[in-house]
């Protein structure tokens, strides 16, 4: 039987969830561009409730069967529309990535939309494509979890034609 997956607003008892999830170092060596400090939850706290105060900000709770699994957003970078998700690494490999990824799309009308990932984080490219996202660009950029710059890709949602 498929678990439900549902996207809902998040709420700050969610946040210990995230917290725990960002200080994995697998996780934040796959996710490359995350904050310098993972254990510092002071810093984090801080950070988040700038993001929950922001409603410019499309961020939402990914909860499979009643349980926070992670979180999926859509901000703008100036004045780009972006695309960033995160789950906890028990949830990898199941499906709930693309899931979330597509309720999310329905929730922002917004196009093109962008996602950008480590060049080797193969798992995000296949979300980003199973999304309808194509390649558009690369860069490099530093990577707090690698400690170092490494090469980045930038995806983009075009519109839909008719």
């Amino acid at each position: 039987m498929k678990k439900k997956l549902i996207l809902r607003e998040i709420d700050e008892d969610d946040l210990p969830v995230f917290f725990l999830q960002q200080r994995d170092p697998d996780a934040r060596h796959m996710a490359a561009f995350v904050p310098k400090s993972p254990h510092d939850e002071e810093a984090f706290m801080k950070r988040w409730k700038k993001i929950l105060a922001d409603d410019s900000v499309i961020k939402r709770t990914i909860d499979v069967d009643g349980e926070v699994i992670g979180m999926i957003s859509c901000f703008e970078r100036e004045g780009t529309p972006e695309v960033t998700y995160w789950l906890g690494k028990e949830h990898w490999g199941k499906g709930f990535a693309t899931r979330a990824l597509k309720l999310l799309l329905d929730l922002v009308p917004k196009r093109p939309l962008y996602a950008r990932t480590a060049k080797d984080n193969r798992a995000s490219v296949r979300v980003l494509e199973k999304g309808g996202f194509s390649l558009a660009g690369e860069e490099k950029a530093f990577a707090n979890a690698r400690d170092k710059e490494i090469d980045e890709w930038i995806y983009k949602l075009e519109p839909d034609r008719d």
